[in-house]
């Protein structure tokens, strides 16, 4: 089960950009809840009444979780280039979810009928790599995007390519998250 002190860190570290007495003793954190010292990737979005409104991640673990969720946070909320930065007049329709990633997995598949067959629908999250391009939808997109062929084909335009790049057999990684949500109003203190 996810610890909700990782969602409290998310949250923590957005609201310290606007004040600093949401600033919290990293060493301590690390002393009560050991699993933040490991190396994590870890995604954080926010939803403004349940419409996306920032999210920022790591695929591939090299910081530990503490740091991954603090830098993503901020990141999610302030410089996500597709969103203007959070204004503390948001925080009443704001919800965060901090998704924790397993290790990526190569997912082997013969052509795109078998890729089709192979992906799991509402559990696995896909990574696109192909010439330099890449692209990653979290199992969460599935909710927009429940069709296999769907959510492959829009996973491809987001990597930057048309939908037809599985005819080159573009590699593609698998992963699972742990995720937990929550708004702003449930502050508590780290």
């Amino acid at each position: 089960m996810l610890d909700s002190v990782l969602l409290r860190i998310a949250k923590n570290s957005i609201l310290c950009e606007f004040n600093s007495s949401y600033n919290f003793d990293k060493n301590k954190l690390l002393q009560s809840y050991p699993f933040l010292k490991k190396e994590g990737a870890s995604f954080v979005t926010l939803k403004y009444d349940d419409h996306l409104r920032g999210c920022i991640g790591s695929i591939v673990a090299h910081r530990s979780l503490l740091d991954d969720v603090a830098a993503n946070a901020v990141s999610a909320a302030f410089h996500d280039p597709r969103f203007h930065q959070l204004h503390e007049n948001e925080f009443s329709h704001i919800s965060v979810e901090v998704s924790v990633l397993s290790e990526p997995k190569l997912l082997e598949y013969e052509d795109f009928d078998d890729l089709l067959k192979k992906v799991e629908p509402y559990i696995d999250g896909l990574i696109l790599k192909h010439n330099g391009y890449q692209g990653t939808f979290l199992p969460q997109v599935w909710e927009q995007l429940p069709s296999p062929k769907e959510f492959l084909g829009h996973l491809s335009m987001k990597a930057g390519l048309n939908p037809s790049v599985y005819a080159e057999h573009p590699t593609i990684y698998r992963y699972r998250v742990e995720a937990i949500e929550g708004g702003f109003d449930e502050i508590l203190p780290l």
